[in-house]
């Protein structure tokens, strides 16, 4: 026999406490999404003569160029410095935002 509720969820009260929880980790999220806005990684390459900074949501927020670093007659060397620089910035911020985010994976919040 039917006794009402919302079938295999054991009524109102358990749907409740599943919105709550969502919400919660809703919130969480959107917390967590905050704290990637503000924190910054710095990648560097050639031993320092480039670094960038950046956001752990990937903004670039600054790029520094030692003099030592610019030779006219090789400019390819610096611009490889400078995407070297990016890349292990980026890859700072891909292992910031797995540690905040990880725990969100999947649920499509």
């Amino acid at each position: 026999m039917y006794k009402g509720g919302f079938g295999g969820f054991g009524g109102g009260n358990q749907m409740q406490n599943l919105m709550r929880q969502a919400q919660k980790m809703q919130e969480e999220m959107q917390k967590a999404q905050a704290e990637l806005e503000e924190l910054e990684v710095n990648g560097s390459a050639g031993g320092g003569l480039v670094s960038v900074t950046m956001t752990a949501k990937k903004v670039v927020t600054g790029i520094s160029i030692n003099p030592d670093a610019v030779d006219l007659d090789d400019i390819t060397m610096l611009e490889d410095l400078i995407i070297a620089a990016l890349n292990d910035a980026n890859a700072k911020a891909d292992e910031i935002c797995s540690e905040k985010m990880g725990m969100f994976g999947g649920l499509g919040l």
